[in-house]
């Protein structure tokens, strides 16, 4: 459970009365600059929050779960929060949806927002532009439960629950291989995230399974802040791997929204896919079988992880295993061949 930080654990603390702590909290003139320089330090550092205060519940529980995304327009991610609604609704807890639009600043006022509301636990899926993660440690050791759900880091010390990013990358290379394409370029996101460096690493060892060679030149890194910048990146690599020499003559896309731009992309530019280029993806959109042509693509067991992760949390705010162990669990995700990578 969650501890709470009251004004009469800031008073022990500093030896002042709970009145000198609530004045100095409220920026009364009756209390000195240092004294409220020294509360509101003490404060800020153990999470103290009125509203969280406020909530009084007998249980000391909320019953109510932070969600933080990266997005919303974002099939997998829709679909990750319908298993996630499942997990909470059958355990009686709700859910408050936040998104960080990959913007680590806005993902932290997301987190500082939940915890203020006094939630329970926090599930996250980090923004691809966030690479300190203090902040949410320090709130996970003072007492907030924290799982991670499809993007995973190393930093932090719990459950994360994922797919098998390498091994969706190494099937959907290897799909390629195996269709004869022997030029393979590689769209990822410029992140530290496992979403970017596990779909690299499994194209790079189906590449090295085969005899490949990996081409440097053939990976591209997109930014993936917004949706015009996004677009602005895609194009430009397409247009440099199609004026290169040896141009490639297949592309593995490493997110839902590469994957999809890319291909309506590659036809505005006037290119037959497979004839020109071949393309597979890593992608749950419901709309690849129409896409022209249709999209070949790697599925994620997306409500399955959402679910997953959502029990994992709730096993973690009521401690029903006092010595639980964390663990990470990726669960397998499948390829899906359509026309877009068909027999070159």
């Amino acid at each position: 459970m969650n501890k709470t930080v009251t004004l009469r654990d800031i008073a022990k603390a500093l030896n002042l009365s709970i009145s000198t702590i609530s004045k100095a909290l409220n920026d009364s003139h009756e209390i000195g600059i240092d004294t409220k320089n020294k509360v509101l330090d003490y404060a800020k550092a153990h999470h103290y929050s009125p509203n969280r205060m406020a909530k009084g519940l007998k249980e000391g529980k909320s019953r109510s779960i932070g969600v933080v995304v990266c997005s919303l327009d974002n099939n997998v991610i829709a679909q990750m929060l319908d298993g996630i609604h499942k997990a909470t609704t059958d355990k009686s807890y709700q859910i408050i949806i936040m998104q960080s639009k990959e913007s680590q600043k806005q993902e932290q006022a997301c987190i500082e927002l939940l915890y203020a509301g006094g939630v329970d636990g926090i599930l996250i899926s980090p923004a691809c532009e966030t690479i300190d993660f203090s902040y949410l440690i320090s709130l996970q050791e003072s007492g907030l439960p924290v799982v991670l759900f499809d993007r995973l880091i190393d930093q932090i010390n719990t459950h994360k629950v994922g797919a098998n990013n390498f091994k969706g990358a190494y099937d959907a290379t290897q799909h390629l291989i195996a269709n004869g394409y022997q030029n393979i370029a590689h769209l990822n996101t410029n992140t530290i995230l496992n979403i970017a460096t596990e779909r690299l690493n499994g194209y790079k060892k189906a590449l090295s399974d085969h005899s490949i060679p990996y081409r440097p030149e053939l990976l591209r890194s997109c930014d993936y802040t917004d949706a015009n910048t996004l677009n602005a990146d895609l194009e430009e690599a397409l247009k440099y791997y199609m004026s290169m020499d040896n141009k490639p003559d297949a592309i593995f896309t490493a997110t839902d929204q590469i994957s999809t731009r890319c291909l309506v992309l590659l036809n505005k530019l006037g290119y037959k896919i497979p004839h020109d280029v071949a393309l597979i993806g890593f992608t749950n959109t419901e709309l690849a079988d129409a896409f022209s042509p249709s999209l070949s693509t790697v599925h994620q067991p997306a409500f399955e992880i959402g679910q997953l992760a959502a029990d994992k949390l709730i096993s973690l705010i009521e401690k029903k295993n006092l010595y639980e162990a964390y663990e990470t669990v990726l669960l397998p995700t499948h390829i899906l061949v359509r026309a877009s990578s068909q027999i070159k």
